[in-house]
């Protein structure tokens, strides 16, 4: 794509086709998808605008999706991953200027850690408070945190130390990274906090909604993922309790039960309770970020989609965000979704707002029969909903 809009005709009696897929995890980047199926609205409706933006969940691949749209350079900062070795991550900051984005994944992200042991006490987010701290160097005016991928289970206390707070033990001395710090921590310095921490406006793209603590809590439910036995749940648990009890007597805000706070190892306690942080749907940021609901307000057709379409794309994740602008938008177009699979009932799809799902599989087929045809199955697929939409 050559730019986000990529009109096939000047005229205004043009049907406008909004194109805005998620990746196709293991096969195809949203911007791919995006082409594909623009070459199939555009085979079967020539004259139409149609506009392309490619559009992610707010968990990995979030950053790439608003660099792709916004055709701004990429920021590189030195800092050091989840278990403290160095590494290089990125950032991007809007064309104005105004917006910072900061995905978690690029300097605190499990992948990243993958050729070593897990460690799930050790693991920190310090590095991905580095990036933060060269967005506000930047200036943004606010900051997109995008989580997900997460190694660690640390409270956001990490990301705190980024951004020049110091966590303190009983004897005044500074406490480890990760899990094991929180166990520790008895007071906050935030005289060395970045002087424009607390200017900006901070927003976390969350999709999921356990709270911080308990049965249902960050480390009862995610630490398993990232190493964490049955005995490192319970010290963990143990360990976000008493962080958000200091939160709570150095702020006010209680974060224990917070839908949400529970997202990314902890990550947004820390931010709510010092930063004012504000908890969006990762899908609802990013569409905002890259101008859906403008886009929208005189489309005839709108086309998602993903890798699987199942009861978990209508609960926060990109199709269920698309149906929801849409259809507060003014022209309240038809939402497809393109999906390597269709498992969600067409009851349930269209509960959701959604038209219509549609598999790119022709029948019977093997995934590696199935990715290595992708392009070609999203092109045909797209062509044959824009006829049977846009036909007149």
């Amino acid at each position: 794509m050559t730019s986000p809009t990529t009109p096939a005709t000047t005229s205004t009696d043009a049907p406008h086709v909004v194109v805005v897929p998620d990746s196709f995890k293991g096969s195809l980047g949203a911007t791919d998808v995006a082409a594909a199926l623009r070459t199939g609205v555009l085979a079967a409706a020539p004259g139409a605008r149609v506009t392309c933006l490619a559009m992610a969940d707010g968990g990995e691949g979030t950053l790439d999706a608003l660099l792709t749209t916004w055709r701004t350079p990429i920021h590189h900062v030195e800092t050091v991953d989840a278990v403290g070795r160095p590494t290089t991550a990125r950032y991007a900051v809007s064309p104005d200027g105004r917006t910072g984005v900061v995905e978690l994944a690029e300097a605190s992200g499990l992948p990243a850690v993958g050729d070593v042991p897990l460690q799930p006490l050790h693991a920190g987010t310090r590095g991905t408070g580095d990036v933060a701290a060269a967005v506000l160097d930047a200036g943004a005016e606010e900051v997109l945190v995008c989580l997900g991928g997460s190694a660690s289970t640390d409270g956001g206390a990490g990301i705190l130390t980024g951004l020049g707070a110091r966590l303190l033990d009983a004897h005044g001395e500074p406490v480890p990274d990760g899990g094991e710090g929180l166990a520790q921590v008895a007071s906050l310095d935030l005289g060395g906090l970045h002087p424009r921490a607390r200017q900006v406006r901070w927003r976390l793209a969350v999709d999921v909604t356990n709270p911080l603590v308990g049965e249902l809590g960050s480390a009862a439910i995610f630490a398993p993922q990232k190493g964490a036995g049955a005995g490192d749940v319970a010290f963990l648990d143990e360990a976000l309790t008493r962080w958000a009890d200091l939160l709570e007597r150095e702020t006010g805000v209680r974060v224990h039960e917070l839908p949400g706070a529970g997202a990314a190892g902890g990550v947004p306690a820390a931010f709510v309770a010092l930063l004012g942080a504000e908890l969006e749907p990762g899908a609802t940021l990013v569409a905002e970020a890259v101008g859906l609901p403008m886009a929208l307000a005189d489309a005839a057709l709108v086309l998602t989609g993903e890798g699987s379409f199942d009861s978990q794309s209508v609960r926060g994740k990109v199709a269920d965000g698309v149906a929801r602008l849409a259809a507060a938008s003014p022209a309240r177009p038809p939402v497809v979704v393109v999906a390597g699979q269709v498992l969600l009932p067409a009851e349930q799809t269209r509960a959701a707002g959604i038209t219509a799902a549609f598999s790119i599989a022709p029948g019977p087929i093997g995934l590696d029969d199935l990715m290595s045809r992708t392009v070609a199955r999203l092109s045909d697929v797209a062509a044959s909903v824009t006829n049977l939409v846009l036909a007149r």
